[in-house]
């Protein structure tokens, strides 16, 4: 299932957690940190 822009500009880093990682199908994931900026990543 793909990441829609939606879900990435809507992703929290609930309390508790440093790290969050939303992924798809394809590889790319979105790491979400508290408090800092959204970041994605492909693996190859």
């Amino acid at each position: 299932m793909p990441l829609t822009d939606t879900e990435c500009r809507n992703a929290k880093c609930p309390e508790g957690r440093a790290l969050v990682r939303l992924s798809d199908a394809g590889g790319l994931y979105l790491e979400v940190t508290r408090p800092g900026p959204n970041v994605g990543k492909c693996s190859l």
